[in-house]
C-alpha cells in the first residue's frame, strides 16, 4: 500500500491537471480500492438535447479512479500507465455529481487489472457505466 495515502490523494487531486479540470475529489483510498466523485458542471454534458454527461468524462474518471486503486498498492514515485481500457455505458450519464468505485481484481508483477462502476452520487443501486482497465506498473527501484 502507498506509504502515505494522503500524499497520493493530494497528487491525484492537485498535481494532475486533467483531474483538476474534471474536479475529481478522492472520497476513499485504501489498498486496492478507490472511490472518487466528480461534481456536475454544464461543461461536462455531451449532448445538451438529452442532456447527459459526456461518455468521455465517464471513461476518463474510470481511468483516473482505476489508476488510483492500483497506485494505492505502490509508492508515489512508482509508475502506473494505462495499457487498455473498456467502458460499458449502461444508462445515460446523469446530470448530477457522479461517483466511481474501482477495485483491483488482479495484481501481477507488471500488470494490474481493475474493475470500476459509475453511479449517481448517493444512489449506488443505479449503475450507469462499468469499466475494466489494465495498467502497466513499474516500481521506481526497478527502473
Amino acid at each position: 500500500m502507498a506509504k502515505d495515502c494522503g500524499e497520493l490523494v493530494r497528487f491525484m487531486e492537485e498535481d494532475i491537471p486533467f483531474n483538476k479540470l474534471l474536479g475529481i475529489k478522492v472520497e476513499e483510498c485504501r489498498e486496492g480500492f478507490a472511490r472518487v466523485t466528480v461534481p456536475f458542471r454544464d461543461e461536462l454534458v455531451g449532448d445538451a438535447r438529452r442532456p447527459a454527461l459526456h461518455g468521455g468524462v465517464l471513461s476518463a474518471v474510470i481511468d483516473a479512479c482505476g489508476g488510483l486503486a492500483v497506485w494505492s498498492r505502490f509508492e508515489l514515485r512508482d509508475l502506473i500507465a494505462t495499457v487498455d481500457m473498456r467502458t460499458d455505458f449502461l444508462r445515460p450519464g446523469p446530470n448530477c455529481d457522479i461517483c466511481v468505485e474501482s477495485n483491483v481484481v488482479r495484481m501481477g508483477n507488471r500488470v494490474s487489472v481493475v474493475h470500476s462502476i459509475v453511479y449517481p452520487a448517493g444512489d449506488r443501486s443505479t449503475i450507469v457505466a462499468e469499466g475494466r482497465a489494465v495498467y502497466n506498473t513499474r516500481r521506481a527501484d526497478d527502473r
